[in-house]
């Protein structure tokens, strides 16, 4: 895919005004670092940084058997999340192997968002929609209605708490709720994205630029897919594609 048919987040021209040096990830265009690779690592370890994560896919599951119908196409045990909370998953394909590794999230009774990568969303869609037909279920694809912003560091809370309706650290991880930050409303997860403390931050689409400037000028500093992948690494999280994938056993 060449550089003119690469998609772009609705943080792209906030990525140029911040200095990013931008490269091609999963058919978007997306930024590498900004300030350096180490500065950005270094800032999430001991204060706070800020992701672009908004090429991730959403995919909201509704109707009487959505637990049902995830429960067939994940392995992990859908049935323990509660309203409000969270948890790590895979999509198997028949050979062992993964579609994708996802993130569930419980929004209520009957109802569950699922966050997926962003290189595999008509992947990821197709192969839902080829497991619904023994089921009561709605998918929904919602990719283009949220930016994803991770506020990731030790000092994430501390930094957005003042800003929000939310007590922040009355939530542990993998709560998933709803409240306002910095005028928007918004979706906060506490998944540790990174491999860091943090909170994960859906917002629509058009707000999403005016978030990422307010949450900036708190002193957040931005960071890009080269941090990303230092943080992930030292935390031993695997990446899909590299470390598992449809042909590689997880």
């Amino acid at each position: 895919m060449d550089n003119q048919n690469l998609k772009t987040t609705p943080l792209h021209a906030a990525h140029g005004a911040a200095g990013a040096r931008m490269v091609p990830f999963g058919g978007w265009d997306m930024p590498v670092q900004y300030s350096g690779l180490k500065a950005e690592h270094e800032a999430v370890r001991k204060s706070a940084g800020v992701f672009d994560v908004s090429h991730m896919g959403q995919f909201r599951v509704t109707g009487a058997d959505a637990l049902k119908f995830l429960q067939h196409v994940t392995p992990n045990d859908v049935s323990k999340l509660r309203p409000g909370r969270a948890h790590y998953n895979w999509l198997p394909n028949s050979e062992g192997g993964l579609v994708d590794d996802i993130y569930i999230y419980m929004v209520g009774e009957n109802e569950y968002l699922m966050v997926v990568n962003a290189g595999n969303i008509d992947k990821d869609w197709a192969h839902l929609n080829g497991h619904t037909h023994d089921f009561d279920v709605k998918l929904a694809n919602e990719s283009d209605q949220w930016a994803l912003l991770a506020v990731q560091g030790p000092k994430a809370e501390e930094l957005l708490n003042p800003h929000t309706d939310i007590d922040l650290s009355t939530k542990k991880k993998n709560a998933f709720f709803t409240g306002r930050l910095l005028d928007h409303d918004v979706m906060f997860a506490r998944t540790g994205y990174t491999g860091e403390d943090g909170f994960e931050v859906f917002v629509k689409a058009e707000e999403a630029e005016d978030l990422w400037n307010k949450v900036l000028a708190l002193g957040i500093t931005p960071a890009g897919l080269g941090a990303r992948d230092t943080l992930r690494l030292e935390a031993g999280f695997p990446l899909y594609g590299h470390e598992f994938s449809d042909t590689i056993h997880p």
